[in-house]
């Protein structure tokens, strides 16, 4: 089994460091307030939460530039927040008031931001990979260098259009990333028991796609393997493949009680892979940050998203006549 590649040495300053700890720690308190008004019955529908997999989204997003584009599955509400979303419009679609992003229609598995060029968002398993090649296709044919981040887990690594969709984004040289985000278990089937190729990285062999396994746990891992991967693209030599290794503390979604797997695991992955705790670590011991500094930038993180909440709670539901609105016939 291939080791995943670790930070070969720190590639950001201090002030970015930071930066990335506050993102993550945006997400994971976003998304643990989401888990609360699920709870409550605020929030209907599915609700995939991206707690334990923050790492991944910050540590590429800071490889990203303007222009690029990024697209995903279901678990898409810590994309939407590392891409740039407001907190405020993303908690509001969540419980399906006018002031989201997709007006209230959309809810957790679909909204988008033309904006912040996110194109979702999507509930079909891996139905968002040939659209991330399609974008992709896009930059290609405008002549520009921007790269498309297609976003799909280790469970959707198993479908068919993905290799479809590898094939022609190989022949066409497409400046595509595709990054499996392998979490483990996929919907509830641990990789080891659903795959007969456990590397997934290595997929895109065939195709004459490369690929490397990344500890999708330490951000700076994952930002120096984005930087590798997207110098790939934009230079021309067609699409990469990112596996990053990673692990999702909460259920499949919120109705999973997740019994594959023992709480012992779980607590395992938290007291010694958190990614969040880990770069706090770097803050303190490298006299980066103190405690109290930290402390204070996890309140500020916690009033915004108390705010969105508040703001989520206080959109009205949308009109009967958007019933009508934005449909294709």
């Amino acid at each position: 089994m291939a080791t995943a590649k670790k930070a070969s040495k720190s590639n950001v300053s201090a002030e970015e460091l930071m930066g990335h700890y506050r993102e993550m720690l945006m997400i994971r308190r976003f998304e643990e307030k989401a888990g609360q008004l699920y709870g409550m019955g605020l929030i209907g529908g599915f609700c995939h939460l991206y707690i334990g997999q923050e790492a991944v989204v910050v540590g590429l997003e800071a490889a990203a530039k303007d222009g690029d584009q990024r697209v995903t599955s279901y678990r898409d509400h810590g994309h939407m927040l590392a891409c740039g979303m407001d907190p405020k419009g993303v908690m509001a679609e969540l419980t399906g008031r006018e002031g989201g992003y997709s007006k209230g229609k959309g809810g957790s598995m679909h909204m988008f931001s033309k904006e912040k060029n996110f194109y979702g968002g999507h509930g079909i398993v891996a139905a968002q990979v040939p659209l991330g090649a399609g974008l992709a296709f896009a930059n290609k044919y405008r002549g520009n260098d921007n790269v498309s981040f297609a976003y799909f887990g280790d469970g959707a690594a198993n479908q068919g259009q993905v290799y479809e969709t590898f094939n022609m984004a190989s022949l066409w040289e497409l400046p595509c990333i595709f990054v499996i985000e392998n979490n483990q278990y996929a919907m509830g089937t641990s990789l080891q028991r659903g795959s007969s190729t456990p590397e997934l990285y290595t997929r895109g062999a065939a195709f004459g796609i490369p690929g490397e396994a990344v500890d999708g746990m330490d951000v700076l891992a994952v930002k120096e393997a984005g930087e590798r991967a997207v110098a790939h693209c934009r230079a021309g030599k067609g699409p990469y493949i990112l596996e990053m290794k990673t692990y999702r503390y909460r259920g499949h979604s919120m109705s999973d009680p997740a019994k594959y797997r023992t709480r012992e695991e779980v607590q395992k992955m938290k007291a010694e892979r958190d990614p969040i705790d880990h770069v706090r670590d770097m803050l303190v011991s490298g006299k980066h940050s103190t405690e109290d500094e930290l402390k204070a930038i996890d309140k500020e993180v916690k009033k915004i998203v108390s705010e969105a909440a508040d703001f989520a709670s206080e959109s009205p539901e949308p009109a009967l006549s958007e019933l009508y609105t934005d449909i294709y016939a």
